[in-house]
């Protein structure tokens, strides 16, 4: 499992960088949305305008750190940050679905540290390099595997929430690919989403995986406005899905079989 662990390390690297910068580009870009995040602690649009770039100049920081010298304090304030930016969300009046849709941000930097070998945790310890783990522990890789369903069942059934209340912003998505009934398009994508991320959670199989990690790569695409950007911050949903079908190659926990000692059989 050495080349396995590895590569997780690497590709949870790369999401979290991900993560961090195309958040950091909205905060550059002033989207005009953040003024309601900022509004939940009573910070009006003028104030609000001045401090995006900040925020963005923050993030992008810490993805280029990521990716150049990974601190263990980095991904450790992402798991943090992506919480917090993540919950401003339901705060705010939207959907708790966003909530549960952005599981990825926080997700794949937990997994970040759980696949990393750094120093002790003290203070000292959260300045140190993040390096690739050699994990040999089978309850490690069970914690590993589990984690990795359940975030995974979060990003895919939030966005399959997001859709059956028919969200403006899918609708605008499904209206711009030619749909003439965008809402009933959103409701039938979300069945399958809030279907395909139970059986995520029950029975993991590697092509289902696999399907859905395409599906997040090229949904993600159409968004009506900064494309690129969305599609870049959504890294760690991609992170998490591809790091689970990599571990889905040796093994096969599921919720179900999680007290017990013997993996089920790999499913192919």
């Amino acid at each position: 499992m050495k080349t396995t662990s590895h590569s997780l390390h690497y590709i949870f690297r790369i999401a979290c960088a991900m993560c961090f910068i195309g958040h950091g580009a909205f905060g550059i870009i002033t989207k005009a949305v953040w003024c309601n995040y900022f509004g939940v602690f009573g910070i009006g649009p003028d104030t609000a305008y001045q401090l995006m770039p900040v925020v963005g100049v923050m993030d992008i920081t810490f993805g280029i750190i990521l990716l150049t010298y990974p601190l263990r304090i980095a991904a450790g304030w992402l798991v943090v940050w992506g919480l917090f930016t993540a919950l401003l969300r339901p705060l705010s009046g939207e959907s708790f679905g966003e909530f549960f849709e952005r599981a990825g941000n926080y997700g794949a930097p937990l997994i970040l540290l759980f696949v990393s070998h750094a120093g002790a945790f003290t203070p000292r310890g959260w300045l140190q390099k993040l390096e690739p783990r050699e994990i040999d522990d089978e309850q490690h890789w069970r914690t590993i595997t589990i984690g990795l369903q359940l975030i995974a069942f979060a990003l895919l059934a939030g966005h399959g929430w997001l859709n059956l209340i028919g969200k403006a912003g899918l609708l605008k998505q499904y209206e711009a690919l030619g749909f003439s009934d965008p809402l009933q398009v959103a409701h039938r994508v979300g069945l399958v989403e809030v279907g395909g991320a139970a059986l995520l959670l029950v029975k993991p199989f590697r092509q289902v995986v696999l399907l859905v990690f395409v599906w997040k790569m090229a949904s993600e695409l159409f968004y009506p406005s900064y494309e690129l950007w969305e599609w870049v911050e959504r890294g760690g949903s991609y992170g998490v899905l591809l790091g689970l079908w990599l571990v889905l190659r040796e093994r096969n926990y599921t919720i179900l079989n999680f007290f017990t000692a013997a993996p089920l059989a790999s499913a192919k």
